[in-house]
């Protein structure tokens, strides 16, 4: 058997009893595979990363260590807990980067999408090989690799240059949930005891709020955009909506318009709100919010949020938008 291949024969992860039999099973065979050697891993937050890392503590414990990059497009509060779950709650050995100044500025007046992607994603290898390159005795990398992701891509092979890392980080992988679909993962880590708000975190893009800010980035629409969605996301969980809509999220575009806020004329920007359901991510259709709902959304935006005088619901499906605007 082919080890990028599930067999047949594996049953689905379904229970909180199969998820403590894998568990089980791979901290074994972290062990034989580790040893005594030390592995990294890159941990965003996501479920994935998440999970390979609350995985490998139980295994290997301190020859983990996690590297945990703040670009200043993560949404509120996601740096904070992952240092809170995994430094202080899991005794992770943890490194925290704040590369904010570093990312933002190399995002500085450019506006077209692609290039965004591509600075983003370049300046994250660079950040995570000047770290790696500090350490000593790495020889192990871990990835939160999982099935679709095999699928999509095809056979990984067991030693390569990960995602475009120098030819002197040229580690050997570690990919323990790499035979696991998305919903088997998201059990393993309620087994693990990851806390809902990442076990269950909605999609995030790559580019993170790279790509909701969309145009050029600007620090303060930055932030009036982390503070809309942080508001949207408030009112979701406590309305019930939060495990009902697929992915929600609030953009905020690259334009103004004339408002009048506490008497006086303004000119501001746009907080855009998109609720998405969708099986596949090739097609998506609309989640209709009730008004009163929407109406209570919009004032606390507009009262709440600096910048910001109007909001918008996009009623649009896939086709013919996408989820994401950029």
């Amino acid at each position: 058997m082919q080890d990028n291949v599930r067999p047949e024969s594996m049953e689905r992860i379904t229970t909180p009893a199969l998820a403590e039999a894998f568990i089980s099973e791979q901290i074994g065979a972290l062990r034989a595979q580790i040893g005594g050697d030390k592995v990294l891993l890159a941990l965003s937050g996501g479920v994935d990363s998440s999970v390979v890392a609350a995985l490998l503590i139980r295994a290997v414990g301190k020859q983990l260590v996690c590297v945990h990059v703040n670009h200043g497009l993560l949404r509120k509060g996601e740096p904070e807990q992952v240092i809170r779950v995994f430094r202080d709650e899991m005794d992770a050995n943890l490194i925290y980067v704040d590369a904010v100044d570093r990312f933002l500025d190399k995002l500085a007046g450019v506006a077209d999408p692609e290039q965004k992607r591509k600075i983003i994603g370049k300046e994250f290898i660079d950040v995570f090989a000047e770290e790696a390159a500090r350490l000593d005795g790495i020889r192990f990398l871990a990835q939160g690799t999982i099935y679709p992701d095999i699928l999509e891509s095809g056979p990984v092979k067991s030693h390569h240059n990960v995602g475009g890392l120098p030819e002197e980080l040229n580690f050997e992988l570690v990919e323990p949930i790499k035979l696991l679909f998305k919903d088997e993962v998201r059990v393993v880590g309620k087994a693990l005891g990851l806390p809902d708000s990442m076990v269950y975190r909605q999609p995030f893009p790559g580019p993170g709020l790279g790509v909701r800010c969309t145009g050029a980035i600007t620090r303060d629409r930055l932030e009036a955009l982390r503070e809309s969605d942080a508001i949207l996301r408030e009112e979701f969980e406590k309305n019930g909506l939060a495990g009902k809509v697929w992915q929600y999220f609030t953009i905020v575009p690259d334009y103004k318009s004339t408002g009048v806020i506490d008497g006086k004329r303004s000119f501001d920007w746009p907080v855009v709100i998109r609720a998405v359901n969708t099986r596949d991510a090739m097609t998506a259709e609309i989640e209709e919010i009730p008004y009163p709902l929407l109406h209570h959304i919009t004032r606390r935006i507009t009262s709440e949020v600096r910048g910001v005088n109007r909001v918008l619901y996009d009623l649009t499906p896939k086709p013919t938008g996408t989820i994401e605007w950029e």
